[in-house]
Parts: structure tokens; C-alpha cells; sequence
């Protein structure tokens, strides 16, 4: 049985989410495809990814004297793309919408999550691949096997790699962030 109270309730959060409805459809909504160009947190992943991945395609062509494409996407080597990706988008949200917060939070744990597997889960992964990858090629050439594709053996990070990620992404956010406030000043 609702009382009194719960009927205002209802009533006033169903007319807060019929006001919300027909001003987001209509024709003079703020909307903006634009807007995730202002995205501070987004474009901060994506900048700590893109360096992370260049500076392990520049060091495969410093030391190895060849390109290598597969590194700007490819998984694996120093730095850790995935750690400088997901800190620089956790530290970019708590500088934006402070690190006491529940967003903060969340963007931590997700990032702690990820840290964790590329070099635990992801790294033993490789490892394994790398002792059936051998065993694969010790086979006689009549076993059925022997023509067995190589599995990727480069899939995780040593520890280093993803601090060296995690250092580049707060690097990367906390300029970012610098930027932005400098930007507003002026």
C-alpha cells in the first residue's frame, strides 16, 4: 500500500523524467558530435596508447634496423600500452572530476585489473606458447601437428613494462592536465 508521500514521489520523478525526455529530443538539444574532441579523459588514453605504441615502433627500428607495423598495434614490449592507456585515463578523470569520487574509483580498479593481467594472466600465456611453439617444432615433420601455426608468444609485460606504462600514463594525463588549466586562464 503506497502512502501519500511515495504517490508525490512518483509522481514528481515521473514528470523529472518526462521534462528530461522531451528536452533531449528535442531540435535544440546541446548534443554535439563534436564534443568528444573536449573529452580530456578520452583523448589522454588515447594519446599515453599512441606514444606507447610509437616508442615500441621506434625501438624495434633502432634496434632491429627495420619497420615493424605490427608494433603500432601489437601486444606485448616496452612500454606497456595497456597500462598507459588505462592510468592515464584514471588519473585524467580524477584530476577532472577528483580523485575522492566514485568515477575515480572505478577508473582505478578497471586499471589495477588491466595492470594486473598483462603481467600475470597475459605474461604466463606467452610463456606457455613459447614451450609449446618449441615442442611443435621438435615434432617429426610426419606428425600431424608439425604444420601447426606458431602461437603469438609475445602477449604480456614484465612488471617493468607496466610500471614503465603506468609512468608514461600519468606523464601523459598529468600534462594533459597542465594544458587544459593553462588553456583556461588565458
Amino acid at each position: 500500500m503506497r502512502g501519500m508521500g511515495d504517490a508525490l514521489v512518483g509522481s514528481s520523478s515521473a514528470s523529472a523524467i518526462d521534462d528530461a525526455a522531451s528536452s533531449s529530443s528535442s531540435p535544440s538539444s546541446s548534443f554535439s558530435y563534436l564534443a568528444i574532441f573536449h573529452n580530456y579523459p578520452l583523448i589522454s588514453a588515447v594519446v599515453a596508447f599512441a606514444i606507447a605504441q610509437s616508442i615500441k615502433f621506434l625501438t624495434t627500428w633502432y634496434k632491429e634496423n627495420r619497420w615493424d607495423p605490427k608494433q603500432l598495434v601489437g601486444s606485448g614490449g616496452m612500454p606497456s600500452s595497456h597500462s598507459a592507456t588505462v592510468t592515464a585515463l584514471a588519473i585524467s578523470i580524477g584530476f577532472q572530476e577528483g580523485f575522492g569520487g566514485s568515477l575515480f574509483a572505478t577508473a582505478m580498479i578497471f586499471a589495477c585489473i588491466v595492470m594486473y593481467d598483462a603481467f600475470g594472466v597475459r605474461l604466463h600465456a606467452g610463456r606457455q606458447a613459447e614451450v609449446l611453439n618449441q615442442i611443435v617444432y621438435e615434432l617429426p615433420a610426419e606428425h600431424p601437428l608439425s604444420d601447426t601455426r606458431p602461437l603469438r608468444e609475445l602477449l604480456g609485460h614484465t612488471p617493468p613494462q607496466v610500471f614503465a606504462g603506468g609512468v608514461l600514463g600519468f606523464v601523459v594525463a598529468a600534462l594533459a592536465h597542465l594544458i587544459i588549466r593553462a588553456a583556461s586562464h588565458v
